[in-house]
């Protein structure tokens, strides 16, 4: 929540999102890389106190999933259909959203996806692999939108600065 004298975030445009994926590219993605990430933004939503669910997906398997407190199973409901998203179009479900918005329409009215399967709303990101491409999702739910991608951005920069 903003106050009166702090002005809302700025939203960032498709170049900036498109910019963030060319940038967050990973050398590997193995399942040791899949709880030191997890684990990465269990600590960084903690220290923030914020009521969000995990998940990390590689090839259709689950290889992370936390529940922080305040979170709820709807949370988790969103984080599939926001995964689902950046399985379809390999891309930020944030991004996939904003392209549309772009466009002058939304996801949910020219997507021609069932909104109860689909959700182009933020929080997935791609898990890229340097010369292999979209291999899994990074998934947050639980704060607005932006906040939930901002989130994830933010882990996986500080995931490959340590690598």
């Amino acid at each position: 929540m903003t106050s009166p004298k702090q002005s809302p975030e700025p939203t960032p445009t498709v170049e900036e999102l498109e910019a963030q994926e060319r940038r967050l590219v990973l050398r590997q993605f193995t399942h040791d890389d899949a709880w030191a990430l997890g684990s990465l933004l269990v600590d960084l939503a903690r220290e923030r106190q914020a009521p969000v669910a995990i998940d990390i997906h590689r090839a259709g398997q689950q290889l992370f999933h936390a529940a922080l407190p305040g979170s709820t199973p709807d949370n988790d409901a969103w984080i599939a259909r926001k995964r689902r998203v950046v399985e379809r179009y390999g891309s930020a479900s944030y991004l996939v959203g904003a392209r549309f918005r772009a466009k002058g329409t939304t996801f949910e009215e020219s997507s021609r996806l069932d909104p109860d399967m689909y959700a182009a709303h933020g929080g997935s990101f791609p898990i890229t692999v340097e010369g292999v491409g979209v291999v899994g999702a990074v998934t947050v739910s639980g704060l607005p939108q932006l906040q939930d991608h901002r989130l994830v951005v933010e882990a996986l920069e500080l995931f490959l600065s340590r690598a």
